[in-house]
């Protein structure tokens, strides 16, 4: 499990700092509109919550987890947001305390889980690294929609290494998604540490199609929280092009994305 640990701290900690911009929210601003649509801060909120939930059962249920899964696949369309927004009518005190005791349960599991487990989930299984990654991504990008929400801007970390490392190992699955063919050569990825100011490479050093930028704003664009057009990601190449007009971080449909601001970064 050691391979692990990190990430399930960093997972607590961006738990934590989303816990900090709604703790102290009225009843009125936890109904406030998100960029995400249909969805309110609330929306978010329940959605994080639910996630935790089956992602437990997926680490301590497999059973229940499957039943959650045939839920799921006779729903495709509607079972995230069906999962929202009951989540999204409770008092929002109650969907506070219950989002943070699931993901305090989740996050002990998942730190008890036998080395090498490799956990059942919505597409191939997962190993206990990998769970943690993609809960981090999912906390940090709605974390973001609640950010956008009530106009503050956070500071961002180095935890977002894990949301840039999952938005280029997902490069494959965000052609898929679409029916499309990916490229057959791996992409060079070079991005800027937020904190630091060091690099952050992924793949060969020499190849021909090439991304880079800040981490932040790559974040942002795998993870659909803002339009290409605002944010300084560049790409080399016809293949990288492309790239940058789909990518996604997430499983499932890409939805609609962000509409630009009007040009510049962000």
């Amino acid at each position: 499990m050691s391979d692990a640990l990190p990430v399930l701290d960093d997972l607590r900690a961006e738990s934590e700092e989303l816990d900090r911009l709604v703790a102290g929210l009225s009843e009125e601003r936890w109904a406030l509109v998100t960029p995400a649509p249909g969805w309110t801060i609330a929306h978010q909120i329940a959605h994080l919550a639910w996630t935790d939930r089956v992602a437990l059962l997926a680490a301590t249920d497999p059973g229940a987890f499957a039943t959650e899964a045939a839920k799921a696949a006779a729903a495709p369309d509607s079972f995230v947001d069906e999962g929202a927004e009951k989540g999204a009518g409770l008092p929002p005190a109650e969907l506070l305390d219950r989002w943070r005791t699931g993901r305090e349960a989740l996050g002990q599991a998942l730190r008890e889980v036998p080395h090498g487990t490799r956990l059942p989930w919505y597409g191939p299984p997962m190993a206990v690294p990998s769970m943690a990654t993609a809960r981090l991504m999912e906390t940090w990008a709605h974390g973001q929609d609640v950010a956008d929400a009530l106009g503050v801007r956070r500071a961002p970390t180095d935890r977002l290494r894990h949301v840039a490392r999952i938005g280029v190992r997902a490069r494959d699955f965000a052609y898929a998604v679409r029916g499309l063919i990916p490229p057959a050569e791996e992409f060079r990825v070079e991005l800027t540490s937020p904190v630091t100011g060091e690099p952050w490479t992924y793949g060969p050093e020499d190849a021909a199609q090439r991304v880079s930028g800040p981490a932040l704003d790559f974040c942002l664009l795998v993870t659909r929280r803002a339009h290409r057009a605002d944010l300084a990601v560049c790409a080399e190449g016809a293949d990288a092009e492309r790239w940058l007009d789909i990518a996604q971080a997430f499983a499932g449909p890409p939805g609609e994305g962000r509409a630009a601001r009007g040009g510049g970064t962000r």
